[in-house]
């Protein structure tokens, strides 16, 4: 029989030994509320202005890149400084599947998936071997070494051009309905992300994650299984990461590991995550939107781009306030943590 109890801010379901909380009170739902509800509107008013949907588009994929690099942060005590790797690995799969085979979209989501979580789970040893700046190190090397097998085997991967004219997951007849269909389709897979690291955050499953992430000792202590956990945290933001890729090939249509493996691509979904708080899960929203708008504002510059966007960066990592970014403002005048938190280890 299932017990509910009313409380303050909150209803609890209880049914044997499983528990399920709904929040009631406003100020734990009001803000996100009218955030995504901004977000969903934004396609009226902008439905002429292709660029900046599209600007808006590639907003929503970088946050879905920084949310499951986030909660890896968390669960293997780790800092990755190569989640591309896997954003290529599934975007190279679902582009020569469908391309070379002729496979659906669908059909090349489940070899991206089936893809990235075999080689995920082939390299997630690392985490349980390598510490500190040595994971750090070889995170960074996987990613420049994929992309220079992108140039040896060009034939395949077509190097610095690419591979282009993969099926596209919509097509409708006016232009303007296909840039609003793709703003939707990413808004819902950034959504997605965020509720399903907010669910992990919540629940006992998060609890002893934040264990393992204070300390890995005391947690084996509790009887906490660490490496389980730890493979289970590389792995599965991994497939979230080649996911992505796997949006990018059949929304845009091309596919070019030069853009997305390189360190200037990893650096910008690293600051993205330092600008919106380090490993806050809502700041990775606004905080891809904002290195957006700075790069494609400073994109009519010309070659001065290369110097004023990292310099806008550095001032953006340097004023706000240290470990919080964005997230930090607005907790200096509501102290209540009404969103979920991570908090990442140090050393």
């Amino acid at each position: 029989m299932v017990n509910l109890e009313l409380r303050r801010d909150r209803i609890v379901a209880r049914f044997r030994d499983k528990k399920s909380e709904w929040v009631i009170e406003p100020r734990y739902w009001r803000n996100p509320i009218i955030g995504i509800s901004v977000l969903l509107i934004l396609p009226l008013f902008l439905s002429s202005y292709h660029h900046i949907l599209a600007m808006f588009t590639t907003a929503n994929l970088y946050a879905a890149i920084a949310i499951p690099l986030s909660l890896q942060m968390l669960g293997t005590g780790r800092v990755n400084f190569g989640p591309q790797l896997y954003l290529g690995i599934g975007g190279y799969t679902a582009a020569l599947l469908n391309l070379h085979f002729g496979w659906s979209p669908a059909m090349t989501l489940a070899a991206t998936i089936t893809v990235c979580a075999a080689i995920s789970l082939l390299l997630s040893p690392t985490t349980l071997i390598a510490k500190g700046l040595y994971f750090s190190l070889i995170t960074l090397i996987l990613p420049l070494t994929f992309m220079d097998v992108t140039f040896i085997w060009g034939d395949i991967f077509r190097g610095e051009v690419g591979l282009v004219g993969m099926s596209a997951l919509l097509s409708f007849e006016k232009v303007s309905w296909n840039y609003i269909a793709y703003y939707y389709l990413s808004l819902f897979l950034m959504l997605s992300y965020l509720l399903f690291s907010d669910r992990i955050v919540r629940s006992r499953f998060g609890i002893n994650v934040a264990a393992i992430n204070e300390n890995e000792n005391v947690a084996r202590m509790m009887g906490v299984n660490v490496d389980r956990y730890k493979v289970f945290y590389y792995v599965m933001p991994s497939i979230l990461t080649g996911i992505v890729g796997w949006f990018i090939v059949h929304t845009f249509r091309t596919f070019a590991g030069v853009t997305y493996l390189p360190l200037e691509f990893m650096t910008k979904i690293l600051i993205i995550v330092i600008v919106g708080g380090r490993a806050f899960l809502y700041g990775a929203i606004p905080g891809a939107y904002l290195i957006s708008i700075v790069e494609d504002s400073l994109r009519g510059l010309g070659p001065v781009n290369y110097f004023m966007f990292p310099l806008i960066l550095i001032a953006l990592i340097v004023f706000l306030p240290r470990g919080e970014g964005l997230w930090g403002l607005y907790h200096k005048r509501r102290p209540r943590d009404y969103f979920p938190k991570l908090h990442v280890r140090r050393d």
